[in-house]
């Protein structure tokens, strides 16, 4: 009996060590602004690799994806990472599908024209670290307000710096994750960052920002604080919150072409208000033309203009008009899907011979 109960000891020992916790998250159907979800789920001897996670389901009458009636959508994993905060974790970024297996109203990576990977993004993705309980940025005393900003930016030391240990664990998560992490700053306001993510093509690019936020997101819950990702969470004068987007293809890498930049900046002009729809609720807050930005009405690109909607790194035109763009106008909040896909469709619709 005692043999036969240390081998089964031994067996379930094995049994449970092969058990790994597969993340599975996902973007709800809240309007404008989606919201991430996720819930936990157990594989056996789970191999790391994409091909062999299974489709799962949920309930999309709970994230306004579905009714009550008819309630189960889908979620299709496209993009695993390890978790690096779960022992023998993984996180798995998914798309929403209908019942049926077709990409549910909600699903904006599903309608990037990207597959051949042609598109590169960098996104710079700013947000405000928020204290729990004051409900006000890092460094705002309750009912008054910190210095003005200017000794925000890249500054160090105590009087002007809050949150770095926050900060620094979550590059640490998103390094270890594997995502494509490039870098950190304080921002220009008290108590706001930035981070940056560069991905070779465009659903990569999204699947990596949205991975990236789930982390600073689940890290919040650590320090008692949260991250507002409003483009203008504090009024006044004080910076908003965006999320450029600097991006290329094979065109504007190699052309060498001042024409062409021009030719596919000008393909922007006219379709402003379809990349507005898109770049993120409550932007004509933070796009009035001032703290470095362009009226959100207005339309305009120039080197290195960062009062531009789009400006032209100087770098690009000095290495002979092979580069990228950069596109300011991207809100904190939006969807880097949707964005990624508006920006594909306007350079694929520039007339270049």
């Amino acid at each position: 009996m005692k043999k036969n109960y240390l081998w089964a000891f031994a067996n379930l020992t094995q049994h449970k060590m092969s058990k790994s916790k597969l993340e599975y998250i996902w973007l709800d159907g809240y309007k404008p602004t989606q919201n991430m979800r996720s819930k936990t789920k157990v594989e056996d001897n789970f191999s790391g690799k994409l091909e062999d996670c299974p489709i799962w389901s949920f309930d999309g009458s709970s994230t306004k994806q579905a009714e009550g009636g008819s309630s189960d959508c889908l979620l299709k994993p496209v993009a695993i990472y390890p978790d690096p905060a779960r022992n023998n974790g993984y996180l798995v970024m998914t798309e929403v599908l209908n019942a049926d297996g077709t990409p549910h109203e909600s699903n904006g990576r599903s309608t990037i024209d990207d597959d051949d990977n042609d598109f590169w993004f960098g996104f710079e993705q700013e947000y405000f670290i928020m204290d729990k309980d004051t409900q006000l940025p890092l460094g705002f005393p309750i009912g008054g307000y910190p210095g003005p900003q200017g000794m925000y930016y890249c500054s160090v030391g105590g009087r002007n710096t809050h949150g770095r240990d926050f900060v620094e664990e979550h590059a640490d998560l998103c390094i270890a994750a594997g995502l494509n992490f490039e870098g950190i700053n304080q921002e220009v306001a008290s108590g706001q960052w930035e981070f940056q993510l560069f991905a070779k093509g465009a659903k990569k690019a999204g699947d990596e920002i949205w991975v990236a936020r789930y982390l600073l997101d689940r890290l919040t819950e650590q320090y008692g604080y949260y991250i507002e990702y409003h483009p203008k969470p504090v009024k006044g004068d004080w910076n908003g919150s965006g999320m450029h987007a600097n991006f290329s293809n094979t065109v504007l890498r190699t052309c060498g072409s001042q024409e062409t930049y021009e030719k596919i900046c000008e393909a922007f002009r006219p379709v402003v208000k379809e990349h507005m729809a898109v770049y993120g609720e409550y932007n004509d807050q933070r796009l009035t033309g001032l703290h470095e930005t362009a009226h959100v009405d207005d339309f305009s690109y120039g080197v290195s203009d960062r009062g531009a909607s789009i400006r032209i790194p100087i770098i690009t035109v000095e290495k002979g008009w092979k580069g990228w763009l950069e596109d300011r106008r991207p809100a904190s909040n939006g969807d880097p899907y949707k964005i990624a896909g508006r920006i594909v469709k306007t350079v694929k619709s520039a007339n270049i011979s």
